[in-house]
């Protein structure tokens, strides 16, 4: 049997945060080139790449800690005031940004990283330190050498540094491995360890959770204090930690550590290491003592002897004053999170889904039994639908995800496309925290990618035709996420020159996907662009061109129960919608009988319900009804005859209307024959097996076990109307 690998998991652990990391880093810098950052921004951005450089030490990647060392150099260099992130240098941080995930990913999957995509922006990060310092060097006059340099100064031949480390149990647990962290010291210089074994309880008393070791470390080195330090700061607040220096160079301002107060030296030395009272620095740094033992922040323990060495105990490094105890500030604590396996998550909705189910069975025995509603099994039946209801409300709140990862990961698809074309681009993003199932946002990526490189490579003007017209050189695309209607629609903008009909419809005839000369509304030019094959571009690029990607975006969004709709205005620009399900597993719908079938009606879709009548009912030429409602009119469709379930009806009198709209907007009307209730449904998916039907949206199963199709109204309407003949819209007056 083969033992796993207990550093997989840790290992697997370092590249989940490395994402979320990578994640704060790309939103400190929307906001540095926003031009509303304040200082905090900038540390933001600084510790995510300080983080991955250390958690990258501890693991050995090498190209990860030299690129990220180099990137935090310049960040560095902004915190201190010396480097202006203006445009241009935020665009550097960000194409350097999207080179450190990749070399994220490389390593994780542990493939080479080419040095040609990374040496160029290497050089363009060092240059701006160059150029930084150069500037620092122009300004300063009466330079003195005693006086302030460097923040750390310039690291002696040769420093001793003694170091005492005992980790707490939250390091372990939380992923760190005490053999690369000393490892990665290692490296620094020559080094000697001492463990410390003193609180090491014999076996039977031992604690497997606690932690009882401590060492003492004595480094020899030519490197500063700064980049010993930086050894221990991926452990920061997990350990007890005292770090003194033996000779040479006095101690480093611990206002050079983020969250520390600046160290002062007082004419009592022991007063220059003691804590403030009610606070227990994670970093100890003790001014030298010529060579003898650095003076500790506690008394000393006694020793066995004359003879034996001076180490310090875990109580001689931890201790506090006994008044620190009720005088320690709270520390408001981030929310505990737990990442669990996707694959347990989909398990938990499908029983839920199951759990739906045989809720709805249950009710429908209760309801055939004709127990009174006072009965003690219908009360207990109540109970049970809203605990049902609660639960799959919880299960889909963990599946759902923002968009904000999704819509981070297309800014980059910005940049490229526009360093590509040579066109500058501002990117603009709305509504990131709008939730969305997971599976949801995992397959609207290459959709949203296609649509966002048509955007910039073809839906923007040139610099130079954008000034002519008006307009600023820089073209701007807008990616916007919101809930309407039960349904989330995410929009797609360009303030391009928008769709240009006449040439659309005189390639279409060319290649034969329409009639020369055939009469088309915009709308039907527009959907055009979505038929296999079409383009209009006429030569092959790396980024379109070959006929492929409009249609595969409507059928990816359909796979998804989505629909997709353009809106276009010459010159000003066009506007991509796609609108989809919150989730793929539930949803709330309108249980209706037509022709003696039960059917489903997503509730987001009806906006109200009406008695049939028939004076409210005009005919537009043979086949076409509109119904007159509130001094409008707008497409009536049969649904039993619509689906081929029965023949047209002579009159439908007792029948039942329901009114369709789409993200607020009326679009049509449906007959049914009954209305029999609301409940939530199961969504079980038909196009694995039977492939895309018009209207149909998925398939479920009721009480009584009888499968019911679940309709896509807003789809119907939109098929109906586009049939050949007079379209009730264009000939209906609208009020």
């Amino acid at each position: 049997m083969t033992t796993p690998d207990p550093m997989a998991e840790i290992r697997a652990s370092f590249f989940v945060e490395c994402e979320e990391l990578l994640e704060a880093l790309q939103d400190g810098l929307s906001i540095l080139d926003s031009g509303d950052a304040d200082d905090e921004t900038v540390n933001i951005c600084f510790r995510a790449v300080h983080s991955m450089k250390g958690g990258a030490g501890a693991f050995g990647l090498d190209d990860l800690v030299r690129f990220s060392h180099r990137y935090e150099t310049v960040l560095d260099e902004v915190r201190a005031g010396r480097l202006e992130p203006g445009h241009d240098v935020v665009l550097l941080f960000m194409r350097a940004a999207d080179i450190l995930s990749d070399i994220v990913h490389y390593s994780r999957d542990s493939l080479p990283v080419e040095p040609d995509k990374v040496e160029p922006t290497l050089r363009e990060l060092e240059a701006l330190v160059s150029d930084a310092a150069e500037e620092e060097e122009a300004e300063v006059t009466g330079f003195q050498p005693m006086a302030l340099a460097l923040p750390f100064g310039s690291p002696p031949a040769d420093r001793i540094f003694r170091i005492r480390f005992a980790p707490e149990p939250d390091l372990f647990t939380s992923g760190n491995e005490l053999v690369h962290l000393l490892r990665a010291l290692s490296a620094l210089g020559e080094m000697r360890i001492t463990p410390n074994l003193s609180e090491v309880p014999t076996l039977d008393a031992l604690d497997p959770e606690a932690a009882c070791l401590a060492w003492e470390i004595v480094l020899t080195t030519n490197r500063n204090r700064a980049e010993v330090e930086e050894n221990f700061e991926f452990v920061e607040g997990l350990c007890i930690l005292t770090i003194s220096e033996e000779n040479m160079a006095p101690a480093s301002p611990l206002s050079s550590l983020p969250g520390l107060p600046p160290l002062t030296r007082p004419a009592d030395p022991e007063a220059a290491v003691a804590p403030p009272v009610g606070l227990r620095p994670r970093f100890t740094l003790t001014a030298p003592s010529d060579g003898q033992e650095p003076v500790s922040d506690t008394p000393p323990q006694e020793t066995a002897g004359p003879t034996a060495p001076q180490r310090a105990s875990r109580e001689t490094i931890a201790a506090d004053p006994p008044v620190a105890t009720a005088a320690r500030p709270v520390t408001t604590l981030p929310k505990a999170t737990v990442r669990v396996d996707l694959d347990r998550i989909e398990r938990l909705v499908n029983l839920v889904g199951e759990l739906v189910i045989n809720q709805a069975m249950l009710s429908q025995s209760v309801a055939q039994a004709g127990l009174p509603t006072n009965s003690p099994v219908v009360q207990g039946l109540e109970d049970f639908m809203q605990l049902t209801r609660d639960i799959q409300d919880s299960v889909m709140m963990i599946r759902a995800q923002p968009v904000k990862s999704l819509f981070q990961r297309l800014a980059r698809i910005v940049r490229d496309t526009s360093a590509a074309v040579g066109k500058p681009v501002r990117f603009v993003t709305r509504g990131e925290a709008t939730e969305v199932d997971k599976t949801v946002i995992e397959r609207l990526a290459d959709p949203l990618t296609h649509m966002i490189r048509n955007a910039v490579d073809y839906g923007l003007e040139r610099p130079e035709a954008r000034l002519a017209a008006g307009k600023p050189s820089e073209g701007c695309i807008t990616l916007s996420a919101a809930h309407r209607s039960g349904r989330v629609v995410i929009e797609v903008m360009d303030d391009g020159g928008g769709i240009d009909r006449p040439r659309v419809q005189a390639i279409a005839e060319e290649r034969g996907l329409i009639e020369p000369g055939q009469a088309m509304t915009d709308a039907e030019i527009d959907a055009l662009l979505f038929m296999p094959g079409f383009s209009t571009v006429k030569q092959v690029s790396n980024l379109s061109g070959r006929g492929v990607g409009m249609d595969v975006v409507r059928k990816s969004i359909h796979d998804l129960g989505g629909r997709v709709s353009i809106s276009s205005s010459p010159g000003k620009g066009t506007c991509f919608s796609i609108s989809l399900p919150l989730t793929l597993a539930v949803l709330d719908g309108m249980v209706v009988e037509v022709a003696g079938e039960a059917l489903v009606v997503p509730i987001g879709a009806i906006a109200e319900t009406m008695a049939y009548r028939e004076q409210d009912i005009r005919s537009v030429g043979p086949r076409t009804r509109v119904l007159h409602i509130r001094d409008s009119f707008v497409p009536l469709l049969d649904l039993g005859a619509e689906l081929g379930f029965r023949a047209p009806k002579e009159s439908n009198a007792g029948s039942v209307v329901l009114l369709v709209a789409n993200e607020g907007e009326t679009l049509g009307a449906l007959i049914v024959d009954a209305i029999h209730e609301q409940r939530q449904v199961v969504i079980k998916g038909l196009q694995q097996g039977y492939g895309n039907a018009p209207g149909i949206a998925a398939a479920t199963i009721l009480g009584d076990g009888q499968v019911a199709l679940i309709l896509d109204p807003v789809d119907m309407m939109a098929k109906a109307c586009a049939r050949p003949g007079p379209t009730p819209l264009e000939l209906a007056p609208t009020g």
